[in-house]
């Protein structure tokens, strides 16, 4: 193979494999885990509501329908070929490399951002776990959770911790989450399914139906950060390699949708039959601690707010893992630079790449002081990032459809499961995202840095875009990187069928 061909390895004296060290259990759990069960049902559901009213339950069965064909195609992508870069890897073989690094980009660059927005999240939530336990100042200064710049810090502190688990590996990492997932889905089935069963407000069809919502471009809002909601269950894909059975992704990706479809439901219904619409609007981002303290005393009243800690302090945990195993792939194919493929000597996992990663979301976190609110930075991010995450799905389902298009005539459920529900969830989910950005850049008449202005929101997500394509040149024609040769996983434009990237690389050396 030409050296202009070659892949990218890792630094001298580093193991080249990542541990193949996580179980169908393990990835399940972390899979769950970056989803983020009740800090996306105690913020996400409430945020949702401002925008849909009374039709949640509507917004989550919508966005779930484009959702479960994306997961079709990542799961049929994983059986065609093994690659912690996912999107990236496969989107850059179906479509080309500019396509393709533009997945790895814009999910890498979501991933970061959320990172930094939900370290702030997780600052906050421990600042009011303190002042809840009557703990409300240290060294003369007050541990208030609505300060952005003291939550800012906190969070930070956490994030670091929580990388340093994270270097130590996936498998560690899902025995930390699996107590901390099992205590947030007992306390979320506990209080919601209380509120949903002794609720005094009657189920109304009207939930279920989208077209209650104020307006399209708000009924598209509340799908977008429903979806975003969703976003997570495919971290399962970037384990892949350190999985013993392609499988286990599969089956984690599925298995955590479903699961978070019920909780959404649930919680939604049981929200919307103990509260008013006032109140779902006027809690929205505190929804879940404020139904504990509505149907329990202390410490009782307390669970929702501990679930909620323990979700973010799991979701950050679990998103510094896929988002460090993206740039891994990328930066084994040079389309990034060789910082991002080392490995840990002694754990086997990223490590430059999950401590790169942590750093840059702390920049963005500090810079994130200004521009509004906490609640309204988490707002104007999670729909930024919101509208990213339907690209790079969309792109992922367009190129499942493309690649195995000749299964058309294979039958009914071949055509199904890897074509047209594929397809057509990734035609959705890129129509919504370029409708939401269009209607918020109309929305405002000019740009402010501010966290409520349409074109901040616009420019976010476009910005990341732009700057992708920009990193994505210098890899081309600087770092000529074998990606942009056609290179693409380590073996040529012909494809792969093999199980790993290591099996595509003897394949290919021995082609040559």
């Amino acid at each position: 193979m030409p050296d202009s061909a070659a892949p990218a390895h890792p630094a001298p004296g580093a193991p080249e494999h990542l541990r193949e060290s996580v179980g169908p259990v393990g990835t399940a759990v972390i899979a769950m885990a970056n989803t983020a069960p009740t800090l996306s049902i105690g913020i996400g559901l409430g945020l949702i509501s401002l925008d849909a009213g009374t039709g949640i339950p509507a917004m989550v069965l919508l966005a779930v329908l484009p959702i479960l064909g994306i997961a079709l195609a990542f799961s049929r992508l994983n059986r065609a070929e093994r690659n912690l870069g996912a999107s990236y890897t496969w989107v850059g073989r179906t479509f080309g490399p500019w396509l393709g690094f533009q997945c790895g980009w814009v999910n890498m660059a979501g991933s970061t951002i959320y990172l930094a927005y939900g370290s702030q999240v997780c600052g906050s939530m421990l600042l009011t776990l303190a002042n809840e336990c009557h703990w409300t100042s240290a060294f003369g200064l007050a541990l208030d959770p609505s300060s952005i710049a003291l939550t800012t810090v906190v969070g930070i502190v956490a994030l670091g911790g929580l990388t340093y688990l994270a270097l130590r590996g996936a498998d560690v990492v899902a025995r930390i989450q699996t107590p901390l997932i099992a205590f947030e889905y007992l306390v979320l089935i506990g209080f919601c399914g209380y509120a949903a069963i002794r609720g005094t407000h009657p189920i109304e069809l009207s939930w279920f139906n989208p077209a209650t919502a104020p307006s399209l471009k708000l009924a598209a809002t509340g799908i977008i950060l429903c979806v975003y909601c969703f976003w997570g269950w495919d971290s399962a894909f970037t384990l892949t390699e350190e999985t013993h059975d392609a499988r286990d992704a599969s089956r984690a990706g599925f298995g955590s949708i479903f699961l978070m479809l019920g909780m959404f439901l649930l919680a939604a219904i049981g929200f919307e039959r103990y509260f008013s619409v006032s109140d779902l609007g006027t809690h929205g981002s505190g929804l879940l601690p404020y139904l504990g303290t509505a149907i329990a005393r202390q410490p009782l009243a307390a669970l929702p707010l501990i679930a909620l800690v323990f979700s973010s302090v799991a979701s950050l945990q679990t998103g510094v893992l896929p988002n460090a195993r993206g740039a891994l792939a990328m930066g084994r194919d040079r389309s990034l630079g060789r910082v991002w493929t080392r490995i840990s000597p002694r754990y086997g996992t990223p490590s430059a790449g999950s401590l790169l990663i942590s750093g840059i979301a702390a920049a963005i976190a500090v810079l994130g002081i200004g521009i509004g609110t906490l609640n309204q930075f988490v707002l104007a991010m999670a729909t930024s990032v919101g509208m990213l995450v339907s690209g790079y799905y969309g792109l992922c389902g367009l190129a499942c459809a493309w690649r195995f298009r000749q299964e058309l005539r294979d039958g009914v459920w071949p055509a199904l499961r890897s074509v047209l529900l594929p397809g057509l969830g990734g035609f959705t989910l890129l129509g919504l995202g370029g409708f939401l950005a269009v209607s918020d850049w109309q929305s405002s008449a000019g740009f402010a840095w501010n966290a409520q202005n349409g074109r901040f929101l616009a420019l976010v997500p476009a910005s990341i875009v732009l700057l992708g394509f920009a990193v994505s040149a210098v890899a081309k024609w600087y770092r000529r990187s074998p990606y942009f040769a056609g290179v693409i996983g380590g073996v040529g434009p012909e494809g792969v069928t093999g199980s790993s990237v290591e099996d595509a690389l003897g394949e290919a050396a021995a082609t040559a």
